[in-house]
């Protein structure tokens, strides 16, 4: 096998589940599997949590038929609002909840269930508090299964309590219109933050895969996966570069490993002596396998980015092996 080796603990994950279904306690649980689980394979991944979960959340409609596709039947939750009928048609073929975000989306989806998106601050996506009974007006009522919004920076109290604030008047207004509608602002850092930010339920993300988000140390969480590089070859240093750069200094053998940037690793940030190629590096390191990446937020931090990019990148071109 050419591919790097992606070693994803089930156990671990279904360990984080657990520990985030406790802090929930008898409230929603969505459990997000976009982006492919954040690397770890939704598929996998939800039907390793489906006793667990309440529902899942993606983030479009491709990613949510796959989940059914694999034999999912709890609810989904799609984030990104239908773009057409196109959209709303998939959908209600594969039994998936959408997102209203506007007056014309409550139009579009013509009766199919839906949370509504609030914006409370984000400005990513949703109707403001002013459009929202005008979205109420249009859509039927036993389509509206809940609103949500999303924390911008749920390690700010006063942002945090604000946005609260103003979503708390959306969702006393929708449920006005539909009582047992389901109310969640919160993914990780608000499930962290805990007491009235859990509210009907929560999104949990970057939790389920064992890492904090930013501003949080969560203890407790498990990360699940690991990424290794095989060797393709090991030979005698024949004096020139190592990969594209040139050597600094003699070796007496050098081991190119199958693992490059366009296996979602920076190519700035060395894996083995200089920078990486777009299919290998270069190092004095031996051994059939090489450990790339085992701790997503190390790695990021030496990137300069965050656990959710590196997580989403570097098992797009991987094998994929899982522990149960």
């Amino acid at each position: 096998m050419q591919k790097t080796l992606s070693v994803i603990n089930l156990a671990a994950i279904r360990q984080n589940a657990l520990k985030i279904k406790g802090l929930v306690k008898n409230r929603v649980f969505y459990a997000v599997v976009k982006a492919d689980a954040y690397g770890h394979g939704a598929e996998e991944v939800a039907r390793s949590i489906g006793d667990i979960a309440d529902g899942f959340c993606t983030a479009i409609i491709d990613e949510a038929v796959a989940l059914r596709v694999a034999g999912v039947t709890k609810p989904v939750l799609v984030f990104t609002p239908p773009l057409d009928i196109a959209d709303v048609r998939r959908a209600r073929a594969y039994d998936l909840t959408l997102t209203v975000n506007s007056v014309h989306t409550a139009r579009l989806l013509g009766g199919a269930p839906c949370h509504i998106k609030v914006n409370t601050g984000m400005n990513r996506l949703g109707c403001g508090l002013v459009e929202l009974p005008e979205v109420l007006r249009v859509l039927p009522e036993g389509s509206v299964e809940g609103v949500y919004s999303h924390l911008f920076a749920p390690q700010d109290n006063a942002a945090s309590a604000k946005q609260l604030a103003l979503f708390r008047r959306a969702a006393r207004l929708v449920k006005t219109f539909k009582p047992a509608a389901c109310a969640h602002i919160s993914a990780s850092g608000g499930l962290l933050r805990g007491g009235e930010y859990l509210l009907d339920g929560v999104r949990a993300g970057i939790l389920l895969y064992g890492y904090s988000p930013q501003g949080f140390k969560a203890e407790g969480f498990k990360p699940a996966l690991k990424v290794y590089a095989r060797r393709v070859q090991t030979a005698r240093f024949i004096g020139g570069g190592i990969g594209y750069n040139f050597a600094d200094k003699n070796y007496d053998k050098v081991s190119a490993y199958r693992c490059g940037y366009a296996d979602g690793f920076s190519r700035t940030v060395p894996l083995g002596e200089k920078t990486l190629c777009m299919d290998t590096f270069v190092t004095e390191k031996d051994g059939d396998l090489l450990a790339v990446m085992e701790n997503a937020d190390e790695y990021a931090e030496r990137c300069g980015t965050i656990s959710y990019e590196v997580l989403t990148e570097v098992t797009k071109r991987s094998e994929r092996v899982y522990e149960r």
